[in-house]
């Protein structure tokens, strides 16, 4: 016969925890009233005044919820934590619902929980991992120590942080009046720390942008790796507004204007010989001020042609057309697909002493020597036309617009290009044919196109495969539908998928690699298009060309096992 509650202790107050010791006998009525009444004076969980009361030892506890819930025991004590999943969930979560993530398999997380009647933690993983939660039942002290050893405290985290070795290079009395103590509110030694080892971690891990992201309850800071935001940490909520001023008075931003947008710029100096340069763009939202920062690495546009992914006639096409003395060159794609770092690629090439090179950008993203780089500021004028018409009066060789944007600029850009200057420029299209019928369409000249442009390439990312992947077995059927050739399954290949290791954070991914459609404009598409002919009527003609589409350049990587067939599925269209 189940055991009667106590008018007190019989409310919905009670734990399920309790609960199911009272229904089972573990404990009495009694028992059950006082654990309840303490653990909510004492604001603490139902299982922590349990044990601390000695009515059950932790380990009879873990070996009566296993066998009451029907899940697995786990003797936590002889587990390697070494071999524990990184980045499944956050330290937050872990500490705050007293859980840790063993393994994860396939769409499943399996977690270690003391106390399985603790469902909103196990929604809650659920929630942020988008995964199955299969609880384990594990030891609540050992658990407890786990967790102190795999976390630490926001308190440690902000104090515990790198050395003065690093340097932000910023400038504050300008900006930020000192208060009456002489000091800035935001001049706060732990989290200067904790921003330089933010932006630390991001550039060793090869981010390409960094979201600081405050919340009603909560702060998150998240970074883009290989195309593909993760979470990192979840400092103090209380920090939200010293670190957006510090990064704003470094950025030199407007530290008391949060009601509108504000971008600027900041750079972490890393050795005497490197530097990085971050855009910086607030945003305010319901519960403060978002900040995305864009690293900008110039050392990217140093790593040289090979390092880009171009096929080898991809490349000797494109390295052709960027030689000739006049012309336009254009690069399309969606934002964060690399044009930029392909365009200065390009650009470090021709940079030599008898060249004059000039760029106006909204705003320069990477800082190249010899080059004559502005920023356009519509503020102030300077604008895309106004710039490119001042280029024309400075004795240019090359001009480079970050982006034809309207038929002012895309004009002007096509003059300089017809009278003798070499011009680079972005557009955001699908594919190259789209990019020529855009310009028709912003309403240029069919015969300014045709005598100007030479060469149009069009771009994606795709995340390359990490060491750890392995070969897999996939129908030809499939691989037809995904563009292979029946030339293509002669039995002397396999695609590669993704696993999962420590050194790509269990993503199986590592890096990204360029995915190119390469589109010279020969004789038989300048025809196209003095006869206002479509982006089809374009494609079928680069086709006859030997133009590769972006599907099939992307194919031509996994046959290379170089990326999988369901990235190339997923960042390319057919």
């Amino acid at each position: 016969m189940a055991a009667v509650l106590p008018s007190s202790a019989s409310n919905n107050s009670m734990s399920g925890l309790a609960r199911a010791l009272l229904q089972a006998g573990q404990i009495t009525p009694q028992q059950a009233d006082t654990l309840a009444k303490q653990a909510a004076t004492e604001k603490t969980a139902f299982i922590d005044t349990l044990l601390k009361s000695e009515v059950m030892d932790a380990s009879r506890l873990a070996a009566f919820c296993s066998q009451t819930f029907g899940y697995p025991l786990l003797d936590l004590a002889a587990f390697n934590s070494g071999n524990l999943p990184d980045k499944i969930i956050d330290t937050k979560l872990m500490q705050s619902q007293r859980v840790v993530a063993l393994a994860k398999r396939g769409n499943k997380v399996l977690i270690a929980i003391s106390d399985p009647t603790n469902s909103q933690a196990l929604d809650q993983i659920k929630f942020q991992t988008q995964l199955t939660v299969e609880p384990i039942i594990v030891d609540h002290a050992t658990l407890l120590k786990l967790i102190e050893k795999l976390g630490h405290s926001a308190e440690q985290d902000l104090n515990e942080l790198i050395g003065d070795d690093l340097e932000i290079d910023f400038v504050e009395e300008d900006l930020a009046a000192p208060t009456e103590g002489g000091t800035t509110d935001i001049d706060d030694a732990p989290v200067v720390k904790f921003l330089q080892k933010i932006l630390v971690d991001a550039i060793n891990l090869g981010a390409s942008d960094l979201h600081f992201e405050p919340f009603e309850k909560f702060y998150r800071i998240r970074f883009r790796v290989d195309g593909v935001l993760r979470d990192i940490a979840q400092p103090p909520l209380a920090i939200k507004e010293k670190l957006a001023s510090r990064i704003k008075v470094i950025s030199k931003l407007d530290i008391s204007e949060k009601r509108v947008p504000q971008d600027g710029r900041m750079k972490l100096v890393m050795s005497k010989t490197r530097s990085i340069d971050f855009r910086v763009s607030t945003l305010p939202t319901l519960f403060g001020e978002k900040i995305v920062m864009r690293i900008l690495d110039g050392s990217q546009a140093q790593m040289g042609i090979e390092a880009l992914g171009y096929d080898p006639d991809q490349k000797e096409t494109l390295l052709n057309a960027i030689q000739r003395p006049y012309g336009m060159v254009l690069v399309t794609g969606p934002t964060g697909s690399g044009k930029t770092v392909s365009l200065y690629t390009c650009l470090n090439i021709l940079n030599k002493p008898g060249i004059n090179i000039s760029t106006a950008e909204d705003p320069a993203e990477i800082n190249l020597p010899g080059v004559n780089q502005v920023n356009v500021n519509d503020r102030a004028g300077l604008t895309f036309p106004v710039a490119l018409k001042a280029f024309l009066r400075q004795d240019p060789d090359i001009i480079m617009v970050g982006e034809i944007r309207d038929l002012e600029t895309a004009d002007i850009a096509i003059k300089a290009a017809q009278t003798g200057h070499m011009v680079f420029s972005t557009l955001h299209t699908n594919d190259a044919p789209a990019t020529l019928t855009r310009l028709m369409n912003m309403g240029v000249a069919p015969f300014n196109i045709a005598s100007s442009v030479i060469l149009i390439t069009a771009q994606r990312l795709a995340r390359r495969l990490c060491t750890c992947k392995q070969t897999t077995v996939i129908p030809d059927e499939a691989l037809l539908e995904a563009g292979f050739h029946e030339d293509d399954l002669d039995g002397t290949w396999l695609p590669y998928k993704p696993v999962g290791c420590e050194r790509c954070s269990g993503s199986g991914y590592k890096g990204r690699l360029g995915i190119y459609q390469i589109m010279p404009i020969s004789e038989e598409i300048e025809h196209i298009i003095l006869n206002h002919g479509t982006s089809l009527e374009i494609e079928a003609q680069a086709k006859k060309d030997g133009v590769r589409s972006l599907r099939e350049s992307g194919l031509r990587k996994v046959k290379q096992g170089m990326t999988s067939l369901e990235e190339i599925l997923g960042c390319t269209n057919e």
